[in-house]
Parts: C-alpha cells; structure tokens; sequence
C-alpha cells in the first residue's frame, strides 16, 4: 500500500528517511490535499532508474523490429556468433 503524507510532514526529515528505508517504496507527499512530490530513498531510485532502462531498451528494440525487422534461425544466428568470437 502506498505511503501517502502532508508536505508539512517533511520538516522531519529523519522520519522521512527512516521510512523511506524501511518502506522501500515511493512516498507520495500531498499538498492541499493533492499529489505534489515524490520522496525514495537514493537505493530505490537507482533500481527504479536501472529497471527503467531495461524496459527503454526492450521498447525501442520492439519498436525497431515491427519497423524493419525480420527474423533469423537460431542455429544460424549461433553459428554466425560463434565465427566471430571463436574463428
């Protein structure tokens, strides 16, 4: 379940901390009642960003197969490696 807090929870910042540690999710900090920021901690963000690129790359190889692409064999793409790397 998400972590949802007022911004003016955030002047204790070493209990926002703690619990963006212990939590190890996003806590969505409201102002007036609607969303306003974001707060991870700096270990969850990386994973986030890390993940983040993998699916930007699994996307734009999608992208760039159902625009020019077209398969090959297995046994020949191995075989066409194997060449390369091992003579």
């Amino acid at each position: 379940m998400p972590v949802i807090m007022p911004i003016r929870d955030l002047r204790d910042t070493s209990r926002v901390s703690e619990l963006a540690h212990q939590q190890k999710e996003p806590i969505f900090v409201t102002k007036n009642g609607y969303s306003d920021l974001v707060v991870m901690s700096a270990e969850y963000f990386e994973r986030f960003a890390r993940e983040n690129r993998i699916d930007q790359a699994i996307f734009e190889a999608e992208q760039e197969f159902a625009e020019a692409g077209e398969t090959i064999d297995a046994k020949a793409a191995f075989a066409e490696l194997e060449k390369k790397y091992f003579g």
